[in-house]
């Protein structure tokens, strides 16, 4: 793996923030039209009704798909990281089984979906993947760099709004982004609900710009094998 500093990635507060590592991190989006980030943030679920790719997550059918696709950010970073290691699953056949450890919940009443639910996931992940999994709470921004340094990745709870990184939640967590690089200064992450490609892919944010978003929970995620 190269060292720290390998391209620009952007210029935030006026610092010049550099990608942390060279690893190829595939993208995924949680929609499987990825500029449609904005059209949900503005209408709801009932926006990807529209999606012409739906049929490529998976789902039975466009309802399921919309009905499913805004709950499944956990999904699209576990996409990524089996992606990595050259192995290709839909989003939904990926929601369907986690379904069936617990880690998502439907509602008999109204169809609603309460998840990602992180132990359940843990089984998940290393029962079918041979992962290996831990939850992790009440971790401080600055000590990412020690989670990163005994995991490979990280899923981080952090707010939806920290697409807008220069905005300022009124809470923290609720969205999963994969976080695969962290130093004393930055943490680098794939969020699978960016609205263009600056906010998608390697974002690079200062620890205290990210520090706004984090919740301090997440799932750290590691395999044996090396990557592919």
């Amino acid at each position: 793996m190269a060292g720290e500093m390998i391209v620009p990635s952007s210029a935030i507060a006026g610092a010049v923030i550099m990608k942390l590592h060279s690893r190829d991190i595939p993208y995924y989006s949680q929609w499987e039209t990825a500029d449609m980030t904005l059209a949900v943030y503005e209408e709801g679920a009932s926006a990807l009704l529209r999606d012409p790719l739906w049929a490529q997550s998976g789902a039975d059918d466009v309802e399921e798909y919309s009905r499913w696709a805004v709950n499944i950010c956990g999904m699209a970073c576990l996409k990524m990281v089996l992606a990595s290691r050259g192995e290709f699953h839909s989003t939904m056949s990926l929601a369907r089984a986690c379904r069936a450890y617990g880690g998502y919940v439907v509602s008999d009443m109204d169809a609603s979906i309460k998840g990602l639910i992180y132990r359940p996931f843990v089984s998940f992940v290393e029962e079918r993947f041979g992962g290996r999994a831990e939850v992790k709470i009440d971790v401080d921004v600055d000590s990412l760099t020690a989670v990163l340094a005994a995991h490979q990745f990280f899923l981080a709870s952090v707010h939806s709004d920290i697409r807008w990184p220069s905005s300022t939640p009124l809470s923290k967590g609720g969205h999963l982004v994969l976080v695969t690089g962290a130093t004393e200064r930055a943490v680098q992450f794939h969020n699978p609900s960016g609205h263009d490609v600056a906010t998608q892919v390697d974002v690079v944010l200062p620890l205290a710009v990210f520090g706004r978003f984090f919740a301090g929970r997440g799932i750290a995620l590691s395999f044996d094998s090396e990557i592919r």
